[in-house]
């Protein structure tokens, strides 16, 4: 097993997790969904995000999906674990569980509690004691936690725990955060920056001294496409398929109605059987699923055009 270190880059697709139209864990869909996903280039994948509705699921239903996705991926990506909890003690079981079974690491978000630098701090320091020497990535996305964490404030838990070795960025406004981050002095070592929202972003921060994407779009190539276009130096090309790509990637970015955009739109795609959030979700109206699929017809339509 190869552990998440310092040097990740790539896409690491957010993976949804697929249920059938009644709630159950749909399986099989799992499994089409990691073969969608390393199909389209992704180098990683996340699971248990927040994208991919781990509060929703019983203890023994995440350990279900992680299993079930790493034995799919079978150790062709690293694949990142989702393991945030209002308790260490879940934390732990949870890594310990997912690590065993093949994790490359795992992701913690900090709880909305924390209000003052020093609690964020102290947080990540007792979180990194808790799971002891598994490499994690802190999540920094405020406009869901309702944690701001400052450069500073990253500086410090970099430096103080060696086994913190990416960033997700998901700030926004985030640009100014990625460039201060990769000034030198700032950090006391490189760590690995993936962004998130959607990859709306992704050619900027790109620029701006990024790694690659952690996040979720229902068409991950697209990503792939800009990352890919950056490490050959054809950011023109790159962007023009952004551009391509970008009004479903806006649509998708609703509050509220993301998760229920982007699997409607892998079910239309054919890698999901049923577009079904577990309750309590959002469900698109009829009139929404027609703007999607709108939406998807002028992407293909452009894509013909841009080959």
């Amino acid at each position: 097993m190869t552990r998440l270190s310092e040097a990740a880059r790539g896409v690491y697709v957010i993976a949804i997790t697929p249920f059938t139209d009644n709630g159950a864990l749909d399986l099989e869909g799992c499994d089409r969904m990691v073969d969608f996903y390393l199909e389209a280039g992704a180098t990683g994948l996340t699971v248990l995000g927040m994208m991919g509705e781990a509060p929703k699921l019983t203890s023994e239903e995440s350990g279900i999906v992680v299993n079930r996705i790493l034995k799919r991926v079978a150790g062709r990506v690293p694949v990142v674990v989702g393991v945030s909890s209002p308790g260490f003690a879940q934390m732990r079981a949870l890594t310990l569980q997912v690590m065993e079974d093949g994790a490359a690491g795992v992701m913690i978000a900090p709880p909305g509690s924390l209000r003052t630098d020093d609690q964020i701090v102290a947080y990540y320091g007792q979180a990194a004691e808790a799971i002891g020497d598994v490499p994690f990535v802190l999540q920094d996305f405020p406009l869901a936690t309702g944690v701001q964490m400052s450069v500073p404030v990253i500086s410090r838990i970099v430096a103080d725990n060696p086994t913190c070795v990416c960033l997700k960025h998901e700030d926004w406004p985030g640009l100014a955060k990625i460039t201060a981050l990769r000034k030198a002095g700032t950090l006391d070592r490189r760590i690995s920056i993936l962004c998130g929202n959607g990859g709306v972003f992704l050619p900027e921060e790109m620029d701006r001294g990024a790694d690659g994407a952690m996040t979720g779009f229902a068409y991950p190539e697209m990503m792939v496409h800009v990352v890919d276009g950056h490490a050959r130096g054809d950011m023109e090309r790159a962007r023009d398929l952004f551009d391509a790509y970008l009004p479903l990637a806006r649509f998708e970015q609703q509050p509220g109605l993301g998760l229920a955009i982007r699997k409607y739109t892998l079910y239309k795609r054919g890698i999901i059987d049923a577009p079904a959030l577990r309750k309590p979700g959002a469900a698109l109206d009829p009139l929404t699923r027609a703007e999607v699929d709108m939406l998807i017809a002028r992407l293909e339509k452009r894509l013909k055009e841009l080959n």
